[in-house]
């Protein structure tokens, strides 16, 4: 292996240029990281390939949201080393954020890096390169910090770029690990905001997503809110549309609410996350809203904004979820009539406080309560699809697929598929009829 690396490390000296092969796993954010990342290496050397077998380094951008978000990453780690013994493996992300001891005895990774020091890639990788030794960089996130990025200014194979404007969680919800994985909230500066807008629109991204891991807690502490970010990117004139992450519900004021409405180019659609519709669970969940305050927070939006489409993610089966607990939730859904409901199971995670209560959930009865939400889900999807048949909305093309079938997105984010078409445009679409989980249009 030695001798291997330096091979290496003379090749790299030589001016040859070594591939990197990035296999990211989780959210936006990461995927955001991701492309600041593979930015960084292009402008120090190195060359990007999305072919593994050309590859001579591996980098596995980790999630750590669940147990099996690990599992997968050492899977992906063992994986590449396994297939390619040779080459150099990379584990970044928030795995070795959260849980430093477990990537340490991952011997397989020879760098190791949390995804605080994700900036030392390029360093890392030299040093590993030319002595062989392995390299394990994980600091721990300190309250306070400023919201450490390079900046992207493009994003690879997208024509909608995704901009993370914020990053950590206060929260601290009984289920979730992120705040160790993220640390607190932190956000970046306006005039950043604006120069990396730049960069991205001179690429030709007209639509710009903005992310964060809180992101509806952008200015925390300061004057400063969500919207002021919103309308940064506004100023720019070739920007088209905005869209919005993830959004937390006890973060939305009336006053946020009111300035959101006043931005044009903001797209109608809020993702904003429920995680269970039974004020008991959510208590338990450690969740800092009722459900009727939930439900008026989704009535304002629809006031607000016309065409607005709200979507969320459901969690069932949390501990001491009862019947009757999860039929409520299961009626909360259908009263807020949720165009697209994410159902997912509850998964204990070491680590948090959930993890070490009682009246835990079968696993089948779990199953049993994803199935039945999922069917009441699909069937307001369906409704909410069919509703469409017959407007002319604007689509942003985003793919040409097979049988030259084009693919894109309404502002309030329905999926479209037409027969004609150009990557990278918004066109007028005349919706004609549904199939399956879109829409289909002329």
């Amino acid at each position: 292996m030695v001798y291997e690396n330096f091979k290496k490390y003379v090749t790299m000296c030589s001016g040859e240029i070594m591939k990197v092969f990035f296999h990211t796993l989780g959210c936006k954010v990461n995927q955001y990281e991701t492309q600041e990342m593979r930015e960084q290496l292009t402008k120090n050397g190195y060359e990007i390939t999305e072919d593994e077998s050309t590859a001579d380094i591996f980098v596995i951008n980790s999630c750590t949201v669940t147990s099996e978000s690990d599992r997968k990453t050492r899977q992906c780690v063992r994986h590449y080393k396994k297939k390619y013994p040779d080459s150099t493996v990379v584990l970044t992300g928030c795995m070795p954020q959260s849980f430093p001891e477990m990537a340490e005895k991952l011997v397989e990774a020879d760098i190791v890096l949390g995804n605080k020091n994700n900036k030392l890639l390029v360093s890392s990788l030299n040093e590993y390169l030319s002595n062989s030794c392995r390299t394990l960089h994980m600091e721990q996130h300190q309250s306070g910090e400023a919201l450490a990025s390079s900046g992207i200014s493009k994003f690879e194979e997208r024509t909608r770029a995704i901009l993370k404007i914020e990053d950590g969680c206060d929260r601290f919800c009984s289920y979730c690990i992120i705040p160790k994985a993220r640390g607190r909230v932190r956000w970046k500066p306006i005039e950043d905001i604006k120069s990396e807008v730049k960069a991205l629109t001179d690429n030709g991204y007209r639509e710009i997503v903005l992310v964060g891991i809180n992101l509806s807690a952008y200015g925390k502490g300061t004057e400063l809110d969500l919207a002021d970010a919103v309308f940064a990117v506004s100023e720019n004139q070739k920007v088209e549309r905005i869209r919005l992450g993830s959004l937390e519900p006890d973060h939305i004021t009336d006053e946020l609410i009111e300035k959101l409405a006043k931005c044009d180019k903001l797209c109608p659609q809020f993702h904003i996350s429920l995680q269970s519709g039974c004020d008991k669970i959510l208590k338990k969940m450690n969740r800092h809203y009722t459900s009727d305050e939930y439900y008026s927070l989704c009535q304002k939006l629809r006031k607000e904004f016309k065409d607005c489409t709200l979507t969320t993610d459901i969690m069932v089966g949390f501990p001491h979820e009862t019947e009757d607990d999860f039929e409520t939730t299961k009626a909360f859904a259908k009263k807020v009539g949720f165009e697209k409901i994410h159902v997912f199971p509850y998964s204990r995670r070491s680590g948090t406080v959930a993890d070490k209560m009682d009246g835990q959930i079968e696993k089948s009865v779990k199953a049993q309560r994803v199935n039945e939400l999922s069917v009441v889900a699909n069937r307001i999807r369906n409704d909410f699809l069919k509703s469409q048949i017959g407007r002319e909305l604007s689509v942003l093309i985003e793919e040409k697929q097979k049988n030259d079938v084009y693919f894109g997105y309404t502002p309030n984010y329905t999926p479209v598929k037409v027969s004609h078409g150009t990557v990278g445009v918004i066109q007028n679409i005349e919706i004609t009829n549904i199939e399956d989980d879109f829409c289909i249009g002329k």
